[in-house]
Formats: C-alpha cells, structure tokens, sequence
C-alpha cells in the first residue's frame, strides 16, 4: 500500500491558500478579525476527518451506503422546520454547533449511487434506472427548495459520470441528457425570482464605464477585485487602489475566495489553484482505475467528479463564465462543513488508493469488476485473484 501523494498534497496545499486568502479578506475589510483563527481551527477538523475516512477499510461503507443517504435525506427535510437565515433554510444547529446537510448530502449520494450500481447486470436494465435517478432527483429537489441552487446543480454531472464510468449504454446516457434539457423549463418556472436574476446577470454584465445594477453588482465587483491584482499580484508587486470601495465584495471569503486569491497572488496564484484541482481530478481517476472492486471505483469517480465539478461551477461564476449560484470553492473556502466534507472526501479517496485489490469473503468465488467497466460481474475469480472455474 502507497499513501497517494499526489491527492495529500494538493489538498494541503489549497487548504493553505485558504489561509492567505481569508488573511488578505481580513486586511481589506478593515476590522474583520477572527476568520482565520476558526478557519485554522476547521482545518483541523478536516484533517482529523481525512485521517478518520482513510483507516478502516471503504468496504465497509458499501454495507452501510443505503442507511447513510437515507440519514441525509432525513437532515435534508429536517432544515425545512428551522427559521430561515438570509431567506433560506440550510443550517441545522446541534448546540453551538452548526452543520449544512447538503454537505453531508453529497457524499452521502455518491456512496447510494456507488452501492447501487455496483451490481453490473442490474443497472444496465433501463428500468433498473429509475432507482438511482430518484435517489439523485430526490437530492437535487430538496437542497433546490431551501434554496441552494449551487449545490443542486452538483448532482445531476455527478450522476451521468457515474453511470458512464459503470457502463450504461451511451443510447441511455444521451436520452438522460436530452431529458434533462427538456426539464429546463419546469426548473425555470419553480426558481425564485433571486435566482432568476442570477442567471439573466450573466447575460447583462455591464461594460466599462456602464452603470452596474443591483443584480449585476457582485458579479462586476469580482471582476474588479481579479483585475486589481494584475498580473503579479499585491504580495509581490504591493500597489493598491485608491478608492478602498473598489475591494468590496460580498461573500469575499466563501464564494468568491478565488478572486482574493487572484488579487493577492496574480495570475501565476491562480493558474496554481487550477493546476491542483487539475492534479487532484487525474489522481482521483487513476486510483478508481487502478481499483479492481466496483464499489471502489464508482466511489472513486462520484467523489472526484463531485470536487472537479464544484471547482469549476465556483470559478467559473466569479468571472463572469457561469451564474452565480453561491457555491464555495472546495478545500479554499471559508466555512466548517465545506472544509470538512471536503476533508472525508480526499480521505475516501486514500481509502480507495490503499486497497485497490479484491476484497476476501468466506465464498470460495466472487463475481468482480474486470479491467474494463463494461464487464461488471462477469468475471469468476478466486479468493487468491485467479480466474477460477465456475461454479457447476
């Protein structure tokens, strides 16, 4: 067994770019202090949660995947009965503690998913299909109700990879994708005007010297706060705008942590923020193609899926490519359970990597994934992992 440094590291480093970008939030918001004290204190936590998630073996979580998006289901409706904060419901509070079920959420789908589609036969059956559609639909309904339009629109990528890396027919694979963009209209009409607005921003954005409206006011002012760094960055070449309104920009330290890191460190901070998640997401899917058991590998693709999928909604809202649908950057942002969901999903991730072999059962053969996803359990192989006979 190898520990996978090329998933340890990109994490560490990009949870340390956090730090400089929540400190440089704090100089310019002239009086915020405490930010990156808690952000350190979470960064433990996260790191405890990577250790937790990478010891005992994946496997085990195959047996328990069903009850554990079940359990994420019910948190899911529960924040339907807490007050709203700032017009939505995502926060459940156990105490001083406040945790964001639609974090726990999408791991906990990715695990369903991954249990279900392990067994290769079954799922091929278009009619087999309608169980893991729902369990994603479900998901996708309710953090879209409390409303988190960001997070929803994780889903729905992470569920079409999963079924490609499985093997499903591409016929079905596109039928999927036409029905979904024949949906578009109906998840038009049940948005909230404010989300509405984030998407028709991206169409309206102002031109130099144009007067910016109140739906366009944060996407410009992302924009601005990039185009202040320049080239090098405030750290090395240390200059700064006159006007200090030019560095406001709300959810500085969550949502758009990408444009304090490209003000701070230039272009050359931001192409190695790109660069890592671009090292995370190729390790990810060598450790689900190095795994030869399909719990593991569908694991391996929904998790990484769902980090390369987030990263690039996040920067690509704050500069002006996607709406702004207020989703954090993973790993970067300010935030205890981003940072710590985030944390369990590179430790399964090590997981994965330190026991890609077969898994020994008591049955003298055991029906496993071959090196191609497209023969799910077709192969008989032995306890040892030699091809063996049949079973007469």
């Amino acid at each position: 067994m190898r520990l996978p440094l090329l998933v340890v590291f990109p994490a560490v480093l990009l949870i340390w770019l956090g730090w400089v970008a929540i400190d440089r939030w704090e100089e310019l918001s002239g009086g915020a202090r405490g930010y990156l004290r808690q952000q350190m204190i979470w960064s433990a936590l996260a790191a405890a949660a990577m250790l937790a998630a990478a010891i005992p073996s994946y496997r085990v979580l195959s047996r328990w995947s069903y009850p554990i998006f079940a359990a994420a289901v019910v948190l899911l409706v529960l924040v339907y009965f807490t007050p709203p904060v700032h017009g939505a419901r995502r926060w459940l509070r156990f105490g001083l503690v406040g945790v964001q079920p639609s974090e726990l959420a999408k791991i906990a789908l990715v695990l369903g998913l991954a249990r279900y589609l392990m067994d290769g036969e079954r799922f091929r059956r278009v009619s087999a299909l309608w169980v893991p559609l729902g369990m994603t639909l479900l998901t996708v309904l309710l953090v879209l109700g409390e409303p988190d339009l960001g997070t929803a629109m994780l889903f729905l990528p992470v569920f079409l990879v999963m079924l490609l890396a499985g093997g499903t027919p591409r016929k079905v694979l596109a039928g999927l994708a036409l029905a979904g963009i024949l949906a578009l209209p109906l998840l038009w009409t049940g948005m909230s005007r404010e989300q509405k607005s984030r998407v028709t921003a991206l169409f309206n954005q102002p031109g130099p010297g144009d007067a910016v409206a109140a739906d366009t006011y944060q996407l410009h002012q992302a924009k601005q706060v990039v185009a202040l760094g320049s080239v090098w960055g405030s750290l090395a070449v240390g200059q700064a705008a006159d006007d200090p309104d030019a560095y406001h920009l709300p959810e500085a330290r969550s949502d758009f942590v990408f444009c304090i890191l490209a003000e701070r460190l230039g272009l050359p901070g931001a192409g190695l923020v790109l660069g890592l998640y671009v090292v995370l997401a190729w390790q990810g899917l060598a450790i689900a193609a190095a795994s030869r058991e399909p719990f593991g590998r569908l694991a391996a693709v929904g998790l990484t899926t769902l980090i390369a999928v987030q990263a690039v909604i996040n920067t690509g809202m704050t500069v002006g490519l996607l709406p702004v649908v207020g989703l954090s950057l993973p790993l970067v942002s300010y935030g205890g359970s981003g940072l710590v969901c985030s944390g369990l999903l590179v430790g399964l991730l090590v997981n994965i990597a330190l026991r890609p072999g077969y898994q020994l059962t008591r049955e003298p053969f055991r029906y496993v994934v071959s090196s191609s996803p497209a023969a799910f359990g077709k192969r008989p192989l032995a306890i040892g992992g030699r091809p063996a006979r049949p079973r007469s």
